[in-house]
């Protein structure tokens, strides 16, 4: 920042590192979409019902066609599940993407003269919005997979500040006469830790760090994410 505002005289605004949260579900649950609008003239009509279920860990995202009985027109049925995937891609519960979950396209209707492509992609997106919220919907955080080596004098420091970050150790290891500490470490609280680090022990203690997995943000941490999502309405990836 100090150099791009000395050397090329560029102004810049910083904030806080954003975490790539994500959402999943936690049991079936089934929702509807309509979109009707009426001007006078010839309006609009899209109508689907959908059915979603928690997937495997790690699966990813499934949206499947289960029409059956020309419900919904074959020409529509992609866009319901054009809406359907933005939905996912958008967020529902804290405008985060959605992974780990099956979508299946069950009913829906129509109409002759006013159903277009428009109204059944927001019908897709309406109906996967009504679902979501009754499926038990939870936020997942990364965890990170941190390893330290210090010296042994450090391992109390630094194993209290692990734990102040909600991170849980997973082995202590002696090597070289220096101790190695294994821990999952939540990424949101993993910022500054190089500092952190460096201060505990005098300089003489380093980590690593890698990605491991997702797991769900507890409560406490919850309720301070959906402020802040309320607060800030615009979509995030």
């Amino acid at each position: 920042m100090d150099r791009l505002k000395r050397e090329f005289k560029v102004e810049a605004n910083t904030g806080a590192p954003q975490i790539a949260y994500r959402e999943t579900i936690t049991k079936e649950a089934e929702g509807e979409g309509k979109f009707i609008r009426q001007s006078g003239g010839k309006g609009q009509y899209g109508h689907a019902c959908i059915k979603v279920y928690p997937n495997e860990k790690g699966k990813g995202v499934e949206v499947v066609d289960e029409i059956v009985g020309g419900a919904i027109p074959k020409e529509f049925i992609p866009k319901v599940i054009d809406g359907i995937e933005e939905a996912i891609k958008g967020g529902v519960y804290c405008g985060y993407q959605v992974i780990d979950i099956k979508v299946e396209v069950v009913d829906g209707s129509f109409h002759e003269v006013d159903s277009n492509e428009l109204a059944f992609r927001m019908a897709g997106i309406f109906a996967l919005k009504d679902a979501f919220k009754k499926a038990g919907p939870i936020l997942l955080e990364p965890l990170m997979k941190v390893e330290c080596t210090t010296p042994d004098e450090y391992q109390g420091d630094l194993l209290g500040d692990i734990n102040r970050r909600r991170g849980q150790i997973e082995s202590i290891e002696a090597k070289n006469g220096q101790t190695v500490l294994n821990a999952q470490v939540p990424l949101a609280e993993m910022f500054g830790y190089a500092t952190a680090i460096r201060s505990l022990s005098k300089g003489r203690a380093s980590y690593s760090m890698e990605p491991l997995t997702f797991a769900q943000v507890p409560n406490s941490v919850l309720t301070t994410i959906l402020d802040q999502a309320a607060k800030k309405p615009a979509a995030r990836t």
